[in-house]
Parts: C-alpha cells; structure tokens; sequence
C-alpha cells in the first residue's frame, strides 16, 4: 500500500512537471516559420505545417515565401510594365507580414468612376468612401484570402484605424481602363479610402505616407 502511494505521487508530480514545461500556444500568435501547435497559433492566413507557422498550400498564399524572383524579406520584381514611356516593376509577391508591418499608405477612391478605376476585386462592387476600407498590394492581397478581413493602420502620429480589405491593389498589372490608367502598384501599399486618412488625422493631399499594419 504505501509502494502504491509512491509511485502515485511520483507519476502525479512527474505529470505536473511535464504540463508546465510544455510551450503554451493558446494564446501565442506567431509569423511566418513560428512555433505553433493549432491552426490558431499563427497570424492571418498562415497555417500551422510540422510545428511551425507558413503558407497556405490550399489557398496558395506567398507571405512567407514569394515566388518568381523570391519573397519575404527578398521580394524582387518579377517583370516591368511599360507605359506612356516609363517602365514599371511588376511584383507577385510583398514582405512578409508581421506584428508591425512597414508599408505605404495610399489614398484610393473605391466609389463608381472614382480613380480606382473598375470594381472591388473581393466583391465586384463599389464602395463607398466614407467606409474605413482598404485595398492591399498583390502580394498581400494573397489571391483574394484576405478579403473581408479587419486590419489595423497605425501612423507615425500614433493614430490608429481598424479598416476593411475590400480590393487589390494590382502589383503586376496596370496603365489601362480596369486600372484608371494608374501604373501597377508596388509591393508594399495599403491603398485606403478618404475615411482611413481622416481617421489616422492624414491630409490624404500629401499622397503618401509610411505607416504600419497588421491583421486585426
């Protein structure tokens, strides 16, 4: 009787010793090639792969890895686009998204003859501009997977807003009616409506600024 007791001890405090050890995942949310153990361990549209957050092969994301002509950290362009005499870099890919992802804040008109030119990639619709939505570069629009989501913008002024992905902001194509005449965007534009500026306190005049973002 008092082996039994023991051995119950030692196998309960053997128990407890290994619960604590393990990583707590529950309320970790990790980036690109991060630890994970549930799906829900890993940022955005990253799904947890043999223990560590990457993309999607399903939905064919490039977040954390690009392709023709690399991605992450190394997204290179992967063509030019000529037009009106000035050629462009055209790009499938963005840098990878993180907590605090640098970017440049654009301002896009997503109403009906506006300078976005043709309708929202997501719904085939127009919106209007007094909403806090957003369109994202190629690479980070991820073939649409992105689509109805929230994300957070944050300015240099400490400002934040949380905004809507409603379109792409076309990185490989661009210079014809779908794209209002508009040369291709590059790989690192958030391109918001006029109410994403006001709520950041931005003059939408200056054009662009840097700013930061992040899933919500």
């Amino acid at each position: 009787m008092g082996k039994s007791l023991v051995s119950l001890a030692s196998l309960s405090l053997l128990t407890f010793f290994c619960t604590i050890s393990l990583p707590l995942f529950s309320n970790a949310i990790s980036q690109c090639n991060g630890p994970c153990g549930t799906l829900d361990d890993c940022d955005g549209q990253l799904i947890c792969i043999n223990g560590k957050c990457n993309d999607d092969p399903d939905v064919g994301t490039h977040i954390c890895k690009g392709e023709e002509g690399g991605g992450g950290g190394n997204c290179q362009p992967s063509g030019t686009l000529t037009c009106q005499g000035n050629s462009y870099p055209t790009y499938k890919c963005s840098p990878p998204v993180t907590s605090s992802t640098q970017a440049r804040l654009t301002n896009n008109d997503f109403s009906e003859g506006g300078d976005g030119g043709g309708p929202s990639e997501c719904d085939g619709q127009y919106h209007d501009n007094s909403k806090p939505i957003v369109a994202l570069s190629t690479g980070w629009y991820s073939g649409g997977s992105r689509c109805g989501k929230m994300i957070r913008i944050t300015a240099n002024n400490g400002r934040s807003v949380l905004a809507q992905v409603v379109d792409e902001c076309d990185s490989m194509r661009g210079c014809d009616e779908e794209h209002a005449g508009q040369p291709p965007c590059d790989n690192n534009i958030v391109d918001g409506s006029d109410d994403v500026w006001s709520a950041l306190g931005l003059d939408k005049e200056i054009g662009i600024v840097d700013v930061t973002w992040s899933m919500s």
